[in-house]
């Protein structure tokens, strides 16, 4: 299995700038790709951001592109979320996911932190 820590979360005016963190543990060798993802009370999960563990696509909601950067170190078993002209309607709790092997399904989850954008 694959162990997910999430960090970074915060407080942040409008127009402000944030990076999310992810490290992976355990089984890091069978990562293929890793995403971001983000709920509210009142809204259902919803995709951010997602990133291939080698070679392939990133791909980013139309909400964020632009706005917000997903990359990885794999050194570190690491990747990132950095968040810029943040807006109060990105204010949520982020979690990073991981799909392993050849699986289409986000197989673990972290915990999840919380970010909150004022207005």
């Amino acid at each position: 299995q694959v162990r997910l820590v999430e960090s970074g979360g915060g407080l942040v005016q409008h127009g402000g700038s944030l990076r999310l963190s992810c490290a992976a543990s355990g089984r890091t060798f069978s990562i293929s790709r890793m995403g971001w993802f983000r709920q509210t009370p009142e809204k259902a999960r919803e995709f951010v951001a997602s990133i291939p563990w080698s070679v392939g696509i990133t791909y980013y909601a139309d909400s964020v592109k632009g706005r917000f950067t997903i990359s990885r170190d794999t050194a570190q078993n690491t990747v990132y979320l950095q968040m810029n002209s943040l807006k109060p309607e990105d204010t949520a709790v982020y979690y990073c996911a991981v799909r392993l092997g050849s699986t289409l399904e986000y197989d673990a989850w972290g915990q999840g932190t919380q970010v909150t954008v004022s207005s």
